[in-house]
C-alpha cells in the first residue's frame, strides 16, 4: 500500500547511540524513519499527545517519552540524554510542527539542548512522499511511495560550533543539511534497493 524505500542507512553506526533530527510533513514520518532500521528509535513528543484516548496507550508502548514546552529542559531531556548515552537511537523534529508544504520549515532551537548533552552521532533524515501518503487532515493512508535518506553524521568541527555558543549558525547549518536529504529523497523516484545494516543491496516493499 506505501511502498518505503531508503539510501544512507549505512551511515548509521549500529554499535552506539545516535540523534537523527528529521523532517517532519505527516504523522507518518516517525514510522517512516524508524521502519527499515535494525532497531527502533525512540522519540520526543509533547505531553498533550499522550491524554489524546488511544494515541496515549500506543505512545506509552513505542518508546514515546512526553516532553512539556513549557519544561523542555526538565527531565524528559535528562531522560532522552540517559537512553541515547544507553546505546538507543533517538529521533527528533527541529521544525517543532509538521510543514504545509515541500520546503523544510526553520529549525526552532529546542532541539540544541540534546545535541549538546550527548556525545553520541548526530544524523541529519530526510523523508519524501509522506505528505502525499497522509497529508494535514486525512484519517487515512493513501497508496504511493516514500524514500528516507540517512545523511552522514554530523562531523565533530561541525558540533563543536555549537559547543562554542553559536546557536543560530548550528540551527542553519543543521536545516540545511536535513533539507539536502530532503532533496536527495525528492529525487529517489525510482530507487529499487535500500542498503541493509549489512551494506547488502535489498528490495523494500
Amino acid at each position: 500500500w506505501l511502498r518505503v524505500r531508503c539510501s544512507g542507512i549505512e551511515n548509521i553506526d549500529n554499535s552506539r547511540g545516535g540523534l537523527l533530527l528529521i523532517n517532519h510533513q505527516s504523522f507518518l514520518d516517525p514510522m517512516l524513519a524508524a521502519v527499515l532500521l535494525t532497531r527502533p528509535v525512540s522519540y520526543l513528543a509533547r505531553d498533550s499527545l499522550f491524554r489524546v484516548p488511544g494515541l496515549g496507550w500506543l505512545l506509552r508502548r513505542t518508546y514515546v517519552i512526553p516532553i512539556s514546552r513549557e519544561a523542555a529542559r526538565g527531565g524528559s531531556i535528562r531522560l532522552a540524554v540517559e537512553n541515547l548515552e544507553q546505546g538507543f537511537l533517538l529521533g527528533v523534529f527541529p521544525e517543532g510542527t509538521r510543514s504545509s508544504g515541500p520546503e523544510v520549515r526553520a529549525f526552532r532551537p529546542g532541539f540544541l539542548a540534546l545535541v549538546r548533552r550527548t556525545k553520541q552521532p548526530v544524523y541529519p533524515v530526510g523523508i519524501f512522499g509522506s505528505a502525499r501518503a497522509m497529508p494535514r487532515g486525512a484519517w487515512f493512508i493513501r497508496p504511493g511511495r516514500a524514500f528516507v535518506v540517512y545523511g552522514p553524521r554530523f562531523t565533530q568541527d561541525e558540533l563543536e560550533q555549537l559547543q562554542s555558543g553559536d546557536d543560530g549558525a548550528f540551527c542553519e547549518l543543521a536545516h540545511r543539511r536535513v533539507a539536502e536529504c530532503v532533496a536527495k529523497a525528492a529525487l529517489s523516484e525510482t530507487p529499487d534497493f535500500c542498503d541493509n545494516a549489512d551494506g547488502e543491496k535489498r528490495g523494500i516493499e
